[in-house]
């Protein structure tokens, strides 16, 4: 077997974080071990044997954050996994950032339903007390 280390593109760093595999859009996840981390990549424990698409989330409490992950080899109960990369993650959040005009014309309508939801909670209040009275 030829020397993972010398495929990777950066060191690896021992760990041992818990991590939850996330796919089926959300539906199946299962508990996983983190026991070397990078930037573009992990190797993960399995307790569990299931099978695993090539796709996946892999949540990292600890760190707060999910990747993009893609299962690269599997060994017994370890699995390789990399990363989607970076720049394009990064990119994403600023062009998802919503305009200081859209976020006036947002308030805007809130402010305008939840007068509309008082008036209405306001008239069925006076029919009650009418209906009471």
């Amino acid at each position: 077997m030829s020397d993972m280390s010398e495929l990777r593109r950066e060191t690896r760093l021992r760990t041992f974080l818990k991590g939850r595999i996330i796919f089926n859009n959300g539906n199946s996840s299962m508990d996983c071990l983190v026991r070397d981390l990078s930037g573009s990549g992990a190797r993960l424990m399995l307790s569990q044997t299931a099978t695993l698409p090539g796709g996946f989330d892999l949540l990292i409490p600890a760190k707060d954050r999910t990747y993009k992950a893609t299962l690269r080899w599997r060994k017994d109960d370890s699995i390789g996994v990399t990363f989607a990369e970076e720049p394009a993650r990064a990119a994403a959040p600023a062009a998802a950032e919503p305009s200081t005009a859209a976020l006036l014309a947002r308030i805007q309508e809130l402010e305008a339903e939840n007068a509309a939801l008082q008036r209405q909670l306001k008239e069925a209040e006076a029919m009650l007390l009418e209906r009471t009275a």
